[in-house]
């Protein structure tokens, strides 16, 4: 048996399973939705607990058989990343059917079980390595999360490279070439291992060429279109924001136009309707010779503000495929500029659809910048006539609140206080949103308008107000200034002419709502009456929704589920009640559940019947302090990682560059402080190093949470690549510190207690799978900043129970 442990093939495959957890949440965002990143990281922290009660109850057994066992079961690691999607796809799990058909709980469970095996296998190499070599705990530790720390960016680049599907095959790969490097590694002679080793990555390589396909939600806007004759896929494109499905339809044309008057007698010129996910649906319309055939675009809620002034300079935030753009052109706007996040869309339209779309992004007067949105006006001290922001989300998804979990930072009161900051005097925001029956994002967004007026010092937010709607979309108007007489005459003239309903204007009456698009009662007028009066909080307690404005620490702006609704909803759930349920959340309930049921029945109840801690090399430790030690690390450690996670996408703006950056940074940085930890305990006693970690964590944590707000101001107009650099000069010491707890317990355990080591990395990984759906929980409700402060409360409460060896009384 060799005396050194297997170091780089640890690495190899704790890389192999965060880039399968990453592109796990890459795939069901395709074949579903966002939302069920949040079940991913459960479920796959949830095969870590399963791997530790497995090795805490058979570790006599399984450690006589370490070598073998190592290769075998990453062997099976690596075939299960494609073996187990493959299988989980074909489960017919549907999210909208959750509460009215019993067996979607047991679908969901299905999935849930199944792609946790990659994970368990993975988990139980490493935990089994952590068992036979005890004493190098630390070392282990920090190449483990040095390999998920490079597993993390290794996998963005290759979804840069490669289609979803495709970086499946990539990772089961690499978790062939960890055995292998386990092979030598562990100086194992068996032919036949090896000759496992090479057929695994054949049986891989032949399922990548030949497996089935991904198989897209019934529910998805892709799969409705290609069912209609003469429609087909001519050009697809993958990167880490998105799948992109080009789709050409020849029999019965495009006719995207969201929200048009139905007085409209311009039809759109021919169209591409391109998708996001197998969602999201944006066209590309073909440039017309006469502008005129643009003049659809004129019936649309979000031309309204061209109709109030002469407009020259227009910035349009998320360009999409270019519908903003030509409704600009088409009233003859001079200077045009928009911000696009994918640029693998922008450069559709400045390449291979350019000819179809009349070469627009090269037009004079026109610019098209790749960027986020609040990142591009952080760093741009320009103003504009207007400022438009219109429909950036699918309308199913949105409709049947599939991106309550989504996290925007486009909607909040701090967010619409930038944009408001770049308009011009007498200029606008324009911000265009699908309708929802009863009103539920309107007069969310509507009322964070009020608050973000508020909170600059611009008094009667109510003059600077007008919100309108049609029969699918409304527009709310932001404008720099009180709203004129006349700018009013010619709203109601915009709205007469193409039956737009009038839902607040600063002399709107009751006697001129509800004219044209008939609701039972003119809801949208009334709630704005009510935001903007006396009694906002008591609207806010009566509403059935909730419609509190959405702020930078808890960016749920998609969120209204309210619990007192639920008995309603379960009433009306087949008499037509989904539009009330906001699905989104309701699978995070149920990932929740599901963690602890399963934690408790795979995880807890095993250990708490096993026999592992009772013999005499359990020693003098106590069980409870273990447990609840090595319970609250495992739910802080993700609660911090996950809020900072969030708090940096507003200061890096890039989604994959801030998860990647930051992801990276924290468990780099926590392997170092492992290895550190090591060396520091060769003349200190691991529970004063713990001491000094928890004590580090809890004055970085707390400052971060009230200072970073102010770091981010300063810093936030310099280029990308210096903030990325500041990101990881932050989270550098707080990982540092993080990287200790853990692994200096577990040192503990293997010198006083080795049974208990399997035990304490079972009760870590039951912790871990509650904590990333609970912490979500906790930020949609409270915010980030509790979700920090929760989390130095368990440091504080793992700090006074390190489960080291307790003194015998006399």
């Amino acid at each position: 048996m060799t005396t050194r442990p297997p170091y780089i093939a640890v690495m190899l495959l704790s890389a192999t399973a965060l880039a399968y957890e990453i592109l796990l949440m890459r795939l069901f965002s395709i074949i579903q939705w966002h939302h069920f990143a949040y079940m991913i990281i459960s479920l796959a922290l949830l095969g870590y607990g399963m791997s530790g009660t497995l090795i805490a109850i058979f570790q006599d057994r399984l450690l006589l058989r370490y070598r073998g066992l190592f290769i075998t079961a990453t062997l099976l690691c690596a075939l299960g990343t494609t073996v187990c999607f493959l299988f989980a796809q074909a489960v017919p799990f549907n999210p909208e059917e959750l509460l009215w058909d019993g067996h979607q709980i047991f679908y969901l469970l299905a999935i849930f079980l199944l792609l946790s095996l990659p994970f368990f296998l993975a988990a139980g190499v490493i935990c089994l390595t952590f068992r036979q070599y005890g004493d190098q705990a630390p070392r282990i530790y920090a190449m483990d999360l040095l390999g998920a720390g490079l597993g993390g960016p290794a996998i963005v680049f290759l979804l840069i490279l490669v289609f979803p599907r495709d970086a499946l095959t990539a990772i089961g790969v690499l978790g062939v070439g960890a055995a292998l490097v386990g092979y030598r590694e562990l100086k194992i002679r068996d032919r036949l291992l090896l000759g496992l080793t090479v057929g695994s990555a054949v049986i891989i390589l032949l399922l990548g060429a030949w497996g089935p396909p991904l198989r897209l939600s019934p529910y998805k806007s892709l799969v409705h279109t290609l069912r209609i004759g003469g429609t087909r896929i001519i050009e697809e494109r993958s990167g880490p924001l998105g799948l992109l499905s080009v789709v050409e339809s020849t029999d019965i044309p495009f006719r995207h136009a969201p929200g048009l008057s139905l007085n409209a007698s311009v039809e759109p010129p021919p169209q591409l309707g391109v998708f996001t996910d197998g969602d999201n649906l944006t066209a590309i319309t073909h440039f017309p010779e006469d502008l005129k055939q643009l003049a659809y675009l004129d019936g649309m809620t979000s031309a309204l503000p061209y109709h109030l002034r002469k407009l020259k300079r227009v910035l349009i935030l998320g360009a999409g495929g270019g519908a903003d753009i030509l409704q600009a052109q088409f009233h003859q706007v001079p200077q045009i500029e928009a911000v696009e996040l994918n640029h693998q869309l922008a450069d559709m339209l400045r390449g291979k659809f350019s000819g179809f779309a009349g070469n627009f992004t090269k037009q004079p007067g026109v610019r098209l910048h790749i960027g986020e949105a609040r990142g591009f006006l952080a760093q741009s001290k320009e103003r504009y006539d207007l400022i438009q922001l219109s429909l950036v989300d699918a309308f199913n998804a949105s409709a049947s609140g599939l991106y309550a979990l989504n996290e925007s930072y486009l909607y909040t009161v701090e967010a619409l206080k930038t944009y408001i900051s770049h308009i011009k005097p007498g200029g606008f925001l324009a911000l265009t949103r699908w309708i929802k029956i009863p009103p539920r994002d309107i007069l969310k967004l509507f009322v964070t308008a009020i608050k973000a007026l508020e909170e600059s010092g611009i008094p009667s937010p109510e003059n600077r107000l007008i919100l309108i709607r049609g029969w699918q979309t409304g527009t709310l108007i932001v404008k720099n200034g009180p709203f004129a007489s006349e700018e009013i005459r010619a709203v109601e003239n915009f709205c007469q002419a193409r039956s737009f309903d009038l839902a607040y204007t600063p002399a709107l009456t009751p006697e001129q709502v509800n004219r044209y698009n008939l609701l039972a009662e003119p809801y949208f007028f009334q709630g704005a009456k009510a935001l903007l009066g006396t009694d906002r909080e008591g609207f806010f307690d009566r509403y059935k929704f909730d419609l509190r404005p959405a702020s930078d620490g808890r960016p749920y702006f998609h969120h209204f589920f309210k619990w007192p609704l639920l008995p309603e909803i379960l009433h009306l759930r087949k008499k037509g009640g989904m539009p009330l349920m906001e699905w989104g959340y309701m699978v995070l309930i149920v990932t929740l559940m599901l963690a602890v049921l399963t934690s408790v029945i795979l995880i807890i109840l095993p250990l708490a019947f096993s026999r592992c801690d009772k013999d005499r090399s359990s020693g003098n430790v106590s069980r409870w302090r273990v447990f609840s030690y090595f319970f609250a690390i495992g739910l802080a450690f993700l609660f911090i990682e996950i809020a900072f996670l969030q708090k940096f996408i507003l200061f890096l703006y890039h989604p994959v560059v801030s998860i990647t950056t930051t992801l990276s940074a924290f468990l780099v940085f926590a392997g170092i402080g492992s290895q550190a930890s090591a060396k520091l305990a060769r003349n200190r006693p691991c529970h004063r190093i713990v001491l000094i970690a928890v004590i580090g964590i809890i004055v970085l944590a707390l400052l971060y949470t009230f200072a970073l707000p102010a770091f981010f101001s300063a810093f936030t107009a310099s280029p990308v690549g210096v903030r990325a650099i500041c990101a990881v000069f932050i989270i550098a010491p707080l990982g540092f510190f993080m990287g200790m707890p853990f692994p200096m317990a577990l040192a503990e355990l293997a010198e006083h207690a080795e049974r208990l080591v399997p035990w304490a990395w079972g009760i870590n990984g039951c912790a871990s799978v509650i904590s990333a759906a609970l912490a979500t929980l906790l930020a949609v409700h409270f915010g980030f900043r509790v979700v920090i402060l929760c989390a130095v409360g368990l440091y504080i409460g793992a700090g006074l129970t390190f489960p080291g060896q307790q003194k015998k009384a006399g």
